[in-house]
């Protein structure tokens, strides 16, 4: 079980999302202050609020795209107190390596790994200059450490991300805040959930790569992020909490 939350400011990117929603949803009910970022329009949010409103703590949204700094910036100076950030966003284009494009190559990039270095270095500035830990997690996933065929853009994206984790957390364990990262496995919502539905070879290899079976859902990616957030997680930094069903275990067909 995780511990209580009771008056912590929270902060999560990609909030108007499957998984996001579910953070806020998790974090909420456990007594957090909840502010889901987003892209989206509060109309086009709406749905995600909702989400998370059920369990009674409710959230706030604002409006802000990870690769506008400046939006970033305001997004996160409004969350007082600001005792965790979290990286969510994140896109997926699935393509083989022989055709992916130099823009599909920038946009995960931008989305996935810069927009969380403007995550993260935009929380860890504020939390410095009020002189208040904190901590700082993003949302990875198993395929940082393993390939995956046809989304080579996707996984350099979140290998990358580990290594800015660790950069992070050794450069500012000194000012008391906290940096990690949850790899999910492949879950049954949001980027995943998508290509399921729409891409056969996919849906193929998924039926095959999870030792536990079946896909994670968010609600499970949700709960172990709330461990990174509670008192339990208090002693650790520059860790990937890896969360995948056993994807990362090679199953193999016998």
């Amino acid at each position: 079980m995780s511990s209580r939350l009771d008056g912590a400011g929270i902060a999560i990117t990609g909030g108007a999302g499957d998984i996001g929603a579910a953070m806020g949803r998790e974090l909420s009910g456990l007594g957090a202050s909840v502010t889901l970022i987003d892209r989206k329009t509060p109309e086009e949010a709406e749905p995600w609020l909702e989400r998370v409103g059920e369990a009674n703590g409710g959230a706030s949204y604002v409006q802000a795209d990870v690769r506008d700094r400046g939006a970033v910036d305001e997004a996160l100076a409004s969350v007082e107190p600001l005792d965790v950030a979290i990286g969510n966003a994140g896109i997926v284009d699935a393509a083989p390596f022989l055709e992916v494009t130099e823009e599909q190559w920038r946009e995960h990039l931008d989305a996935n790994l810069t927009g969380c270095f403007n995550v993260g270095q935009s929380a860890a500035r504020l939390m410095v200059d009020r002189g208040t830990p904190g901590r700082i997690i993003f949302t990875s996933s198993w395929v940082q450490e393993v390939p995956w065929p046809e989304i080579s853009a996707y996984s350099v994206s979140k290998a990358g991300l580990r290594m800015l984790a660790r950069s992070m957390a050794r450069e500012l364990a000194r000012h008391g805040i906290l940096v990690n990262v949850i790899a999910p496995g492949i879950v049954s919502a949001g980027l995943a959930k998508r290509q399921m539905e729409t891409e056969p070879q996919y849906a193929r290899r998924v039926r095959n790569v999870i030792p536990l079976g079946e896909p994670q859902t968010a609600e499970q990616v949700a709960r172990a992020t709330a461990f990174l957030c509670s008192e339990a997680a208090d002693y650790m930094t520059g860790s990937t909490l890896l969360a995948d069903g056993g994807c990362s275990l090679f199953q193999f067909e016998e």
